[in-house]
């Protein structure tokens, strides 16, 4: 029972004794169980927004950050996605929980999104398609599946370089990961030479992670004749594919073409395991909209594997977030939101490919001596720009443009009135 402050005011000696014995229990506590904890590393990209917003110079420009702005650098919601808020809001919709595997109508529309319509997979239930937690939670259920029911080798071969969390991930749910030469730091382009003489070099019966569209962070993406050989080279190893899309629609601008390797594989024969967002592509971030499938050769297998897939979840955190999911659903089954959406996704595609253009020609008129034809071959939201660390540090300090110091930039952070400003800025860094 606490003492009242009177008696600790009469008695100064009885406050410093508590004070010490509090102290030390602190410090014994403390000692018992973490002080062997060390401080993680900060977030790179976290790092990069922190140094943007302690700049006051008004020219200056957050290249770091993975989401979409406007051409007024102003986060973008999309209108179709207000429409459904809209339409949510006048069914009197309820908060209650959903189900472990989440909206039955959103996976079977996400998994039409990816598979295309009239798919056989969703058609004759050949499928196991759970909601999760955005990309990164749909990734970590299809390792949570891997770690425990993947009958070949548990490594998982990523590109070189991939998105910074997806060893985490994998390392998290007990696999192993390594790596295939992915990125031509010569040409700024696929090495897919390099790909292709290490995937023929993968252990059979392993997994190998591929981006389906807009690699996260290169923007460098196989043209379709070069999937058709990486799926055969894939498939004669024995090796199981597994698709991160992120960027569905907002990579090209066409949902079909952006989904092209993963109809390939299908068409190909594989069996398939692949992670969907709808971050980038509705605007979602803060929802973590997202889902995970298995392809499979039974009606039967695809309910086992669903069954097992449940149980990881419940594990995991029971069940996902509601409105997100609802808000997907609702655009993707009412035809004239659908429509729209599309348009809107189109357009925001095309600012991209628009500001990746712009730059590069204002580098030409600028008399660069260098060859930035990469800026436009690549694709998505993310673009290598071949600076080096050194570059990277010369353009944050004199012309206020912040930057992971590996040079990739984020399109989207680019507008037609800052433009000119970054294209000066790295032109004067990279001669």
């Amino acid at each position: 029972m606490a003492l009242p402050f009177k008696v600790y005011r009469s008695c100064p000696s009885l406050l410093q004794y508590s004070s010490k014995a509090a102290g030390a229990v602190l410090q014994q506590r403390t000692n018992a169980w973490w002080s062997q904890v060390e401080l993680g590393p900060p977030d790179v990209i976290l790092g990069v927004s922190e140094a943007f917003k302690r700049d006051t110079d008004p020219k200056k420009i957050n290249l770091g950050v993975g989401a979409y702005r406007d051409d007024n650098g102003k986060p973008y919601v999309l209108p179709s996605v207000r429409k459904a808020e809209e339409l949510m809001m006048s069914k009197n919709l309820d908060h209650e929980y959903a189900p472990i595997g989440g909206s039955a109508e959103f996976c079977k529309e996400a998994a039409n999104l990816a598979f295309g319509e009239g798919n056989e997979y969703v058609k004759n239930n050949l499928n196991a398609t759970v909601q999760g937690i955005s990309g990164t939670g749909s990734l970590r259920i299809g390792a949570a599946f891997l770690s425990k029911f993947f009958p070949g080798n548990k490594v998982v071969y990523m590109p070189s370089p991939t998105w910074g969390n997806h060893g985490p991930i994998f390392k998290h749910a007990g696999l192993d990961v390594a790596s295939y030469r992915y990125y031509d730091k010569n040409t700024c382009g696929f090495d897919f030479q390099g790909a292709m003489d290490d995937i023929k070099n993968i252990p059979d019966k392993s997994i190998i992670l591929l981006h389906a569209c807009a690699h996260n962070p290169t923007g460098v993406d196989p043209k379709p004749e070069q999937w058709k050989e990486m799926s055969q080279a894939i498939k004669s190893k024995n090796i199981f594919p597994y698709f991160d899309m992120a960027y569905q629609g907002f990579a090209s601008s066409d949902f079909d073409q952006d989904a092209m390797p993963i109809r390939q594989f299908l068409a190909d024969g594989h069996q398939i395991a692949l992670a969907q967002s709808f971050a980038k592509n509705m605007g979602l971030y803060g929802e973590r909209a997202g889902a995970f499938s298995l392809t499979c050769i039974s009606k039967e297998e695809a309910e086992r594997n669903m069954s097992q897939i449940k149980i990881l979840i419940r594990a995991l955190y029971s069940n996902p977030p509601i409105h997100g999911a609802k808000i997907a659903s609702t655009v993707l089954t009412t035809p004239d939101l659908k429509t729209q959406w599309i348009g809107e996704v189109k357009g925001m595609a095309n600012r991209i490919i628009s500001m990746r253009k712009q730059l590069q020609d204002n580098l030409v008129q600028l008399g660069s001596s260098r060859n930035w034809q990469h800026i436009t071959d690549q694709i998505g939201m993310f673009c290598f720009t071949g600076l080096n660390p050194q570059q990277c540090e010369k353009l944050t300090k004199d012309f206020h443009v912040y930057l992971t110091k590996d040079g990739r930039i984020s399109i989207a952070g680019i507008t037609t009135k800052n433009v000119n400003h970054l294209a000066q800025g790295i032109h004067e860094c990279s001669k």
